[in-house]
């Protein structure tokens, strides 16, 4: 993988991926956002020595246990394999490095602690997040990042499309945000438990709004299924979280009805192993199968 086209140090950084046949003026056509994209040891490191804290005990381990490890290597090989399918298109992955284990890029953080729980989705400023200057720089951070989202939507050609891609935890481990994470975590990690939690899908398409409203681009997501179903996965829908509006991937969807896709991959399918409290080896051989599968999907949008 070459450098960043463009990088803002602990923010973002942008990559760009160019057919054999784009032109150097063309606008984007495919934007790939990975707002969970702080998946390394020093990414919590280095961001945590700029904050006052104090920080749970161990919270590392929470970082581990919640960021989308493996999204960024499955956006970058799609791009790739997109622009090679399309030699006159360009793609663009923007893949955010503030880690959601201080403030999470795809959350309005104003809402209230019960607006996230309705969504079923993790607090959009974490609750050992207290002092002033902690709070001012994280902000300024995020404003950061989510005018740059919202500039990189901007560019898009007429008929641009947007993918928001995460990874989860293979199970849904339900234990409270709180300062007590790190223990509840390890408790429910353990063998005992761990079974016990209920098994995510393999691949999970949010599209459905609280109401049962479908948002999703279905001639991609109904291509999507049959790729996958040829690698003997399944592809359900918004079986594990609603599109919820406490999210900033409901802006895209709504910024582009029909062009916007938001896709969580289970973690185990791309680490080699799976270790949920360490930094994780994504497996090249694990990863382009799914974005080779994700990249043939996106051509209905062009083909319309």
């Amino acid at each position: 993988m070459k450098p960043p086209t463009h990088c803002i140090r602990d923010i973002l950084d942008l990559h760009v991926f160019d057919g054999t046949d784009t032109d150097a003026s063309a606008p984007v056509d495919l934007l790939i956002e990975v707002p969970h994209g702080a998946t390394k040891t020093e990414d919590f490191r280095s961001f945590k020595e700029e904050l006052d804290g104090p920080h749970p005990e161990g919270l590392c381990d929470f970082f581990h246990v919640n960021t989308d490890v493996g999204a960024f290597e499955v956006a970058a090989a799609t791009a790739r394999r997109f622009v090679e399918a399309h030699p006159t298109r360009r793609a663009e992955v923007l893949r955010c490095r503030i880690p959601r284990t201080f403030i999470d890029c795809n959350r309005r953080i104003e809402l209230s602690k019960d607006a996230f729980k309705e969504g079923g989705v993790t607090p959009g400023l974490m609750p050992w997040v207290q002092t002033p200057a902690d709070m001012a720089l994280l902000r300024e951070r995020y404003e950061a990042y989510t005018s740059f989202v919202q500039s990189a939507r901007e560019r898009l050609a007429p008929a641009g499309a947007v993918v928001i891609l995460h990874t989860y935890a293979p199970r849904t481990v339900d234990v409270e945000v709180d300062e007590n994470i790190v223990d509840s975590l390890r408790r429910a990690y353990e063998p005992e438990f761990w079974n016990t939690w209920p098994l995510r899908p393999e691949f999970d398409v949010i599209c459905h709004d609280l109401d049962g409203n479908d948002h999703g681009p279905r001639p991609v997501i109904e291509a999507l299924r049959k790729n996958l179903d040829e690698l003997g996965w399944p592809l359900e829908e918004s079986a594990t979280y609603p599109l919820h509006p406490s999210t900033l991937a409901w802006d895209h969807v709504i910024a582009l009805p029909g062009r916007a896709l938001c896709l969580e991959v289970r973690r185990d399918l791309l680490a080699d192993p799976f270790d949920p409290f360490n930094e994780m080896n994504i497996c090249s051989e694990k990863v382009e199968p799914i974005a080779e599968a994700l990249a043939r999907s996106l051509s209905p949008w062009w083909s319309q």
